[in-house]
């Protein structure tokens, strides 16, 4: 689950030094069609090997305009059962793993995720959505995403809330 975010200030000082822009979605992460835009966030549905309906998922991708190897893909979805809601980040490799993920949505200090596996072409971070944080990002207006490449080094990732609420209420 997440932990308190313990020390932002670092992290958040950097923030308003990047810029970012859309990008195109990663391959591994993105597979499927765009069924729906809400905002700012993209939903992509296919029909995964083996399964008996569709999967979708609400993805928003974005990578430092300065930084062309820090980038992000926020990924909502809801679990075959419908039982579980689960946000997945994949952050770029060479983020410090013990350190996590950082989420800050608007000026509220959400927590930290750890980072669950690390593929060829980035880290994961998951969490189980609980209604509270669904909640905070369907009423705000920018969530912040913090990496670190060094215990002292954070890096503010800004991902946009537009469209948030239509693009999960929509989510099959």
């Amino acid at each position: 689950m997440l932990s308190r975010l313990s020390s932002l200030g670092t992290a958040l000082a950097l923030i308003a030094g990047i810029t970012l822009v859309p990008i195109a979605p990663l391959p591994a992460m993105a597979q499927g069609e765009v069924k729906a835009t809400h905002g700012d966030w993209q939903m992509r549905c296919d029909t995964p090997p083996g399964a008996a309906s569709e999967q979708c998922a609400l993805i928003q991708n974005v990578t430092a305009e300065d930084r062309e190897n820090v980038g992000l893909s926020v990924i909502i979805l809801k679990t075959a059962d419908k039982q579980a809601r689960i946000l997945r980040v994949l952050a770029p490799l060479g983020v410090l793993l013990p350190s996590g993920l950082g989420l800050r949505v608007d000026n509220a200090d959400i927590g930290r995720a750890g980072f669950v596996r690390c593929l060829p072409n980035g880290c994961i971070a998951e969490v189980i959505l609980e209604d509270q944080l669904i909640n905070k990002m369907k009423s705000g207006s920018q969530a912040t995403f913090i990496i670190f490449q060094t215990p002292e080094e954070g890096i503010g990732i800004p991902i946009s809330l537009k469209g948030f609420s239509a693009g999960f209420d929509a989510l099959p």
